[in-house]
């Protein structure tokens, strides 16, 4: 396993943040064996398809090089245009080739690792100066892979150079018995062959260097129970940051609750552990909402609260408990409570026109019926 500078075993896996990170910095598996096969095969592939054109059309540039008259002999002008003329012919002839090869160099580094442009792989690197650092590099495992790399190429490009020589013999032998423009245009065509022969022995490397590329990618992005306990802390927070947020959010929520007390029409208690502040607006044809709830403490500041604005406090333990359990903050109470919610905010008024002098005083509030689906 590998070693992070802190002397810590990498044991695990990379993180998405970790990911991204490295992508962003350009730090993602490349193949040059694999990039090295794209080119060379679609080269190979390129002139298999266009050679013999591509060579009837250069030999038509040489002898036109060979046939010009004699005054342009004596005049600069004339052999400038006539080898501008040459030279654009025969970059026209050589455009499609170049334009395969420059397609296969961008989508062979597409292959493994994706399309990617990063400004930061870009700058200068001063650590790659450090003689210390290059020695590193020159006996790391790397630097022993890609040296067992160069070897096994260099053998397996030999063999079949050898092997492509020996069974391409007689037919190497049988073009100088042929005519001159015969010959070429076989020539072109062997030599096409033998490279895309060559070129499909580089598959062997490839099959070993993508795997290691893949490999030695994920070593080094690789992490430390440390590290990942870092990054969790810097993207997460600090346990102690967060725990101090959500306290804050906690008191900020509940002094906009407090606020709201007032506007109640009535404080159902249980007395003393559950409080619930209920609102009714006749005019928006809704059901009661609340506006205020809490337990213990909480509870108790509702009380306060609603006690300093004249608010109505009833005691009902069980439509007090119902109510705190099946309604949040803001929202209306559910259908089940409607007949004991009605009941209460009925006493209620009654309860406010015997103190305004426009009533009897109301007897003792009957106990709200509750369905028992809605019973804590």
């Amino acid at each position: 396993m590998a070693d992070s500078e802190s002397g810590q075993e990498k044991t695990e896996e990379p993180t998405a943040k970790r990911l991204k990170e490295s992508r962003d910095k350009g730090q993602v598996a490349r193949s040059k064996e694999l990039n090295t096969l794209a080119v060379v095969m679609v080269a190979a592939v390129a002139l298999l398809m266009l050679g013999p054109a591509m060579v009837r059309k250069l030999m038509d540039i040489m002898v036109f090089n060979f046939s010009f008259e004699r005054e342009a002999l004596f005049g600069t002008d004339a052999m400038a245009l006539h080898l501008f003329a040459s030279v654009k012919e025969g970059l026209m002839v050589l455009a499609p080739l170049f334009g395969f090869l420059l397609v296969a160099s961008i989508v062979g580094p597409i292959m493994l690792g994706g399309w990617l442009f990063s400004a930061s792989s870009l700058a200068p690197k001063f650590e790659r100066m450090n003689p210390l650092s290059g020695l590193k590099r020159m006996f790391s495992l790397k630097a022993l892979v890609e040296l067992l790399k160069a070897l096994g190429k260099f053998l397996v490009v030999l063999s079949v150079a050898l092997l492509v020589l020996h069974l391409r013999t007689d037919d190497f032998l049988t073009m100088g018995q042929e005519p001159l423009e015969q010959a070429i245009v076989h020539c072109a065509w062997a030599l096409a062959s033998a490279l895309l022969i060559l070129s499909a022995s580089l598959i062997l490397i490839a099959a070993v260097d993508v795997p290691f590329q893949l490999w030695d990618n994920k070593q080094k992005l690789m992490m430390t129970k440390q590290e990942v306990r870092d990054e969790y802390k810097d993207s997460e927070g600090k346990p102690e940051v967060k725990s101090k947020i959500r306290q804050m959010q906690r008191e900020m929520a509940e002094r906009r609750m407090m606020e709201k007390v007032p506007q109640a029409d009535v404080v159902i208690t249980n007395p003393t552990h559950f409080a619930v502040a209920l609102k009714y607006d006749p005019l928006n044809r809704g059901a009661p909402v609340v506006l205020a709830k809490g337990a213990d403490f909480i509870a108790q500041k509702i009380r306060e609260v609603a006690n300093e604005n004249e608010v109505v406090v009833l005691e009902s333990p069980p439509l007090a408990r119902a109510v705190y359990y099946s309604t949040e903050l803001d929202q209306e109470i559910p259908a089940g409570l409607y007949l004991a919610v009605a009941q209460v905010l009925a006493y209620v008024f009654q309860l406010r026109q015997y103190r305004a002098g426009q009533g009897k005083r109301p007897g003792p509030m009957p106990e709200p019926p509750i369905p028992d689906d809605l019973k804590k």
